[in-house]
């Protein structure tokens, strides 16, 4: 029984020190909750930040805690904020925010909600990047490797492979076909191996395009590069040369000749039959030739013939295919000049548009003895005119056999 009596008394201290800690406590709470208890309202959740042109889209869901009745967002160490209302519905509810006029660089935003006593939430933090001037003047238009007319009409443009992080999006074109329609195609760009055909593209036109990029896969902006022209080569030869190959002759006396119009040929390239033919040749089916069997020399020989317009203005490409046994000592050069009037000779060379030598003293390029080759030159035009193109051969007699020089065909080329 005094065991019981000990144990009761244990029992009744215990429970007297319970209550006064008890008392303890809530003094303490009363003291600094003089208000009651801190709540804390729902926080905005799955919140994310979407990247724009000096802007963000906030978004984010109210899934618990139908008192919220305003959220704020905080950036720029809380110096700016937006305060947004919200109503509540029984569901799950959306925020969407547009936060604009913010500086280039990364952003971090600060968001609490409030309900409708005047509690604060805790707060939900998160950056997010912001793009602008800076991005914007580091984007280039993607790169052209090759624009080109094509045998049905098409102009096919090859465009230069990218990485697939770049942000490209797409390109735009524009340009005016041969009936004189204008077209405007948006391209979806691909990293790699990517080509777009243009049809019923007019020769010697130009196409004008520019390129778009987004920032990252979830922005909300995305960015365009200016416009800007890439021309389209294309061979114009039948617009403005003809008699371009196999040659159609004017003269011939069974093998030499001189060249049909509208090739001029100047008396210094007749050096067969006593001056009345050269420059002409029926080997090859009709070829431009000199020959200098039998010591018959050409100096400052030309054949050329005018364009039969003027040239737009622009880059253009001189293609031909030459053939040739032996050239010591001898030049022989493809020019254009300008104006209707013929090339210059071989101390005006410097007076030419463009030119090149397939021999100047000695084997010019990979051109060997008995060899096919295909030369090419480039000249620009500022302003139209029209365009002397042909060849000038200085070439030696040397013995039997001499020097032998032909040309199969020729080409123009607008770029």
């Amino acid at each position: 029984m005094k065991h019981y009596k000990i144990i009761s008394y244990y029992l009744l201290v215990l429970a007297a020190l319970v209550t006064s800690a008890c008392t303890k406590m809530d003094d303490y709470k009363k003291k600094y909750e003089a208000n009651g208890p801190i709540v804390y309202p729902g926080k905005l959740d799955s919140v994310q930040v979407f990247s724009g042109k000096n802007r963000v889209l906030l978004t984010g869901l109210f899934t618990s805690d139908p008192k919220i009745v305003k959220y704020t967002v905080y950036w720029n160490s809380k110096q700016d904020s937006i305060v947004t209302p919200v109503t509540r519905t029984s569901g799950v509810d959306t925020a969407k925010l547009l936060i604009p006029n913010l500086p280039e660089g990364v952003m971090s935003f600060e968001i609490r909600t409030y309900d409708n006593a005047g509690h604060i939430s805790i707060p939900v933090t998160l950056a997010g990047n912001v793009y602008g001037d800076l991005y914007q003047s580091s984007l280039l238009n993607r790169g052209i490797a090759n624009a080109e007319m094509q045998a049905d009409g098409s102009a096919l443009i090859t465009w230069a492979d990218v990485n697939a992080d770049d942000g490209l999006v797409s390109m735009e074109i524009k340009y005016t076909d041969r009936f004189s329609k204008a077209h405007d195609t948006l391209i979806t760009s691909t990293p790699t191996g990517l080509t777009s055909s243009l049809p019923n593209f007019q020769p010697g036109n130009a196409i004008s395009y520019n390129t778009t990029f987004l920032p990252n896969p979830t922005a909300i902006d995305k960015f365009s590069v200016a416009f800007q022209t890439h021309n389209v080569k294309a061979e114009v030869t039948s617009i403005y040369l003809s008699n371009t190959g196999p040659f159609q002759r004017a003269t011939y006396d069974g093998r030499w000749g001189t060249l049909a119009a509208p090739w001029i040929t100047n008396a210094a390239a007749k050096n067969k039959d006593n001056g009345t033919n050269g420059g002409y040749t029926s080997d090859a089916g009709g070829a431009i030739n000199w020959e200098t069997w039998n010591n018959t020399p050409v100096v400052n020989g030309i054949v050329y013939q005018p364009t039969s317009s003027a040239l737009p203005a622009g880059d253009y490409i001189v293609s031909f295919t030459a053939y040739s046994e032996v050239q010591a000592n001898s030049s022989v050069y493809c020019i254009a000049a300008a104006g209707g009037n013929g090339i210059p000779v071989l101390a005006n060379l410097s007076q030419s548009l463009g030119s090149v030598a397939l021999y100047n003293g000695a084997i010019v390029g990979t051109t060997a003895p008995n060899s096919t080759e295909t030369r090419t030159f480039t000249f620009t035009l500022t302003t139209p005119q029209v365009v002397s193109i042909g060849f000038l051969g200085n070439i030696v007699g040397n013995g039997n056999p001499g020097s032998y020089f032909q040309v199969t065909n020729i080409k123009l080329f607008k770029k």
